[in-house]
Protein backbone atom coordinates (compact mmCIF):
# COMPACT_ATOMS: atom_id res chain seq x y z
CA UNK A 1 0.00 0.00 0.00
CA UNK A 2 1.15 3.19 -0.85
CA UNK A 3 0.69 6.14 1.27
CA UNK A 4 0.31 9.87 -0.02
CA UNK A 5 2.29 12.72 1.58
CA UNK A 6 2.03 12.90 5.52
CA UNK A 7 1.06 16.00 6.69
CA UNK A 8 4.00 17.85 9.18
CA UNK A 9 2.94 18.24 12.52
CA UNK A 10 3.45 21.33 14.14
CA UNK A 11 5.85 21.46 17.64
CA UNK A 12 3.05 23.63 18.89
CA UNK A 13 -0.95 23.29 19.70
CA UNK A 14 -2.93 25.84 18.76
CA UNK A 15 -3.31 27.80 21.97
CA UNK A 16 0.54 28.01 22.43
CA UNK A 17 0.42 29.53 18.97
CA UNK A 18 -2.62 31.50 19.86
CA UNK A 19 -0.36 32.98 22.63
CA UNK A 20 2.91 33.33 21.06
CA UNK A 21 1.12 35.54 18.42
CA UNK A 22 -0.56 37.57 20.97
CA UNK A 23 2.72 38.02 22.86
CA UNK A 24 4.56 39.19 19.42
CA UNK A 25 1.75 41.36 18.58
CA UNK A 26 2.02 42.92 22.10
CA UNK A 27 5.75 43.38 21.63
CA UNK A 28 5.44 45.04 18.61
CA UNK A 29 3.00 47.62 19.93
CA UNK A 30 5.30 48.66 22.75
CA UNK A 31 8.01 49.09 20.09
CA UNK A 32 6.21 51.00 17.95
CA UNK A 33 4.65 53.55 20.39
CA UNK A 34 8.91 53.83 21.82
CA UNK A 35 9.56 55.02 18.34
CA UNK A 36 6.99 57.29 18.27
CA UNK A 37 8.28 59.06 21.24
CA UNK A 38 11.68 59.17 20.48
CA UNK A 39 10.81 60.92 17.00
CA UNK A 40 8.84 63.60 18.92
CA UNK A 41 11.88 63.90 21.33
CA UNK A 42 13.81 64.18 18.25
CA UNK A 43 11.03 66.68 16.30
CA UNK A 44 11.22 68.66 19.81
CA UNK A 45 15.15 68.75 20.32
CA UNK A 46 15.59 70.00 16.40
CA UNK A 47 13.31 72.65 16.53
CA UNK A 48 14.81 73.91 19.78
CA UNK A 49 17.90 73.71 17.92
CA UNK A 50 17.27 75.83 14.68
CA UNK A 51 14.63 78.11 16.17
CA UNK A 52 15.58 79.07 19.76
CA UNK A 53 12.25 80.44 22.25
CA UNK A 54 12.08 84.08 21.77
CA UNK A 55 12.65 86.84 24.39
CA UNK A 56 10.39 89.35 23.15
CA UNK A 57 10.21 91.17 26.74
CA UNK A 58 12.30 94.30 26.89
CA UNK A 59 12.58 94.87 23.40
CA UNK A 60 11.39 98.14 21.21
CA UNK A 61 9.40 98.26 18.53
CA UNK A 62 12.74 98.77 16.09
CA UNK A 63 14.13 95.66 17.47
CA UNK A 64 10.80 93.54 16.90
CA UNK A 65 10.90 94.76 13.68
CA UNK A 66 14.43 93.58 12.88
CA UNK A 67 13.32 89.94 14.26
CA UNK A 68 10.42 89.96 12.05
CA UNK A 69 12.46 90.43 9.22
CA UNK A 70 15.22 88.14 10.65
CA UNK A 71 12.56 85.32 10.49
CA UNK A 72 10.94 86.20 7.24
CA UNK A 73 14.39 85.49 5.90
CA UNK A 74 14.57 82.64 7.33
CA UNK A 75 11.33 81.32 6.50
CA UNK A 76 11.86 82.24 2.78
CA UNK A 77 15.00 79.91 2.64
CA UNK A 78 13.39 77.19 4.16
CA UNK A 79 10.26 77.56 1.62
CA UNK A 80 12.67 77.47 -1.08
CA UNK A 81 14.75 74.44 0.20
CA UNK A 82 11.00 72.99 0.56
CA UNK A 83 10.67 73.86 -2.85
CA UNK A 84 13.68 72.27 -4.05
CA UNK A 85 13.36 69.01 -2.35
CA UNK A 86 9.50 68.34 -3.83
CA UNK A 87 10.54 68.91 -7.28
CA UNK A 88 13.83 66.95 -6.66
CA UNK A 89 11.59 64.20 -5.18
CA UNK A 90 8.69 64.51 -8.24
CA UNK A 91 11.51 63.93 -10.86
CA UNK A 92 12.94 60.62 -9.01
CA UNK A 93 9.46 59.12 -8.62
CA UNK A 94 9.02 59.54 -12.50
CA UNK A 95 12.76 58.36 -13.22
CA UNK A 96 11.34 55.08 -10.96
CA UNK A 97 8.39 54.90 -12.85
CA UNK A 98 10.00 54.90 -16.06
CA UNK A 99 13.23 52.50 -14.69
CA UNK A 100 10.48 50.01 -13.52
CA UNK A 101 8.70 50.48 -16.72
CA UNK A 102 11.73 49.52 -18.86
CA UNK A 103 12.75 46.66 -16.71
CA UNK A 104 9.14 45.05 -17.14
CA UNK A 105 9.92 45.34 -20.73
CA UNK A 106 13.42 43.72 -20.78
CA UNK A 107 11.97 40.86 -18.73
CA UNK A 108 9.25 40.74 -21.64
CA UNK A 109 5.92 41.46 -19.07
CA UNK A 110 4.73 43.93 -20.08
CA UNK A 111 1.66 45.47 -17.92
CA UNK A 112 -1.21 46.38 -19.80
CA UNK A 113 -3.19 49.66 -19.13
CA UNK A 114 -6.88 48.85 -17.85
CA UNK A 115 -9.06 49.52 -20.93
CA UNK A 116 -12.14 51.41 -20.59
CA UNK A 117 -15.13 51.25 -23.17
CA UNK A 118 -15.67 54.20 -24.88
CA UNK A 119 -18.50 55.00 -26.88
CA UNK A 120 -17.53 57.24 -30.14
CA UNK A 121 -19.46 58.09 -33.21
CA UNK A 122 -17.55 58.07 -36.56
CA UNK A 123 -17.21 61.91 -36.67
CA UNK A 124 -15.64 62.00 -33.12
CA UNK A 125 -13.31 59.17 -33.85
CA UNK A 126 -12.02 60.90 -37.15
CA UNK A 127 -12.17 64.53 -35.18
CA UNK A 128 -9.58 63.14 -32.62
CA UNK A 129 -7.46 61.59 -35.39
CA UNK A 130 -7.60 64.51 -38.05
CA UNK A 131 -7.99 67.14 -35.28
CA UNK A 132 -10.81 68.16 -38.08
CA UNK A 133 -14.43 67.25 -38.83
CA UNK A 134 -14.71 65.87 -42.45
CA UNK A 135 -18.07 65.78 -44.01
CA UNK A 136 -17.62 62.56 -46.50
CA UNK A 137 -21.71 63.76 -47.55
CA UNK A 138 -20.61 66.94 -48.57
CA UNK A 139 -17.10 64.77 -50.37
CA UNK A 140 -19.27 62.77 -52.34
CA UNK A 141 -20.15 63.37 -56.65
CA UNK A 142 -23.70 63.51 -56.75
CA UNK A 143 -25.45 61.96 -59.63
CA UNK A 144 -28.74 62.52 -61.13
CA UNK A 145 -30.34 59.81 -62.47
CA UNK A 146 -32.06 60.59 -66.30
CA UNK A 147 -35.27 60.02 -66.07
CA UNK A 148 -36.74 57.29 -68.75
CA UNK A 149 -38.49 58.94 -71.83
CA UNK A 150 -41.89 57.18 -71.37
CA UNK A 151 -43.18 57.09 -74.80
CA UNK A 152 -46.56 58.87 -75.00
CA UNK A 153 -49.33 56.96 -75.41
CA UNK A 154 -51.36 58.26 -78.65
CA UNK A 155 -53.38 56.54 -81.32
CA UNK A 156 -51.78 53.95 -83.78
CA UNK A 157 -53.10 55.44 -86.37
CA UNK A 158 -51.97 58.81 -86.46
CA UNK A 159 -48.68 57.21 -85.58
CA UNK A 160 -48.99 54.48 -89.30
CA UNK A 161 -49.64 57.79 -90.79
CA UNK A 162 -46.84 59.71 -89.94
CA UNK A 163 -44.26 56.93 -90.77
CA UNK A 164 -45.77 56.01 -94.31
CA UNK A 165 -43.64 57.27 -97.02
CA UNK A 166 -40.18 58.20 -96.98
CA UNK A 167 -40.46 61.27 -93.76
CA UNK A 168 -41.50 57.99 -91.98
CA UNK A 169 -38.67 55.52 -93.05
CA UNK A 170 -35.96 58.57 -92.16
CA UNK A 171 -37.44 58.93 -88.88
CA UNK A 172 -36.91 55.29 -88.03
CA UNK A 173 -33.81 55.33 -89.16
CA UNK A 174 -32.74 58.32 -87.65
CA UNK A 175 -34.27 57.24 -84.39
CA UNK A 176 -31.74 53.89 -84.63
CA UNK A 177 -28.77 55.41 -85.21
Amino acid sequence: MSEGPKKARSKYSATRRLLLKSKLLKKAESLLVKEKEEKELERENILRERAPPLNLSGLSAQEVKEICRDLHQKIDIVDEARYDLNIKVARNDSEILSLTQKIYELKGKMKRPNLRRVKKSADTMLGSVTDTRVDFKAKLKTVKKEEEKKEEVTDWRKNVEAMSGMEGRKKLFDAGQ
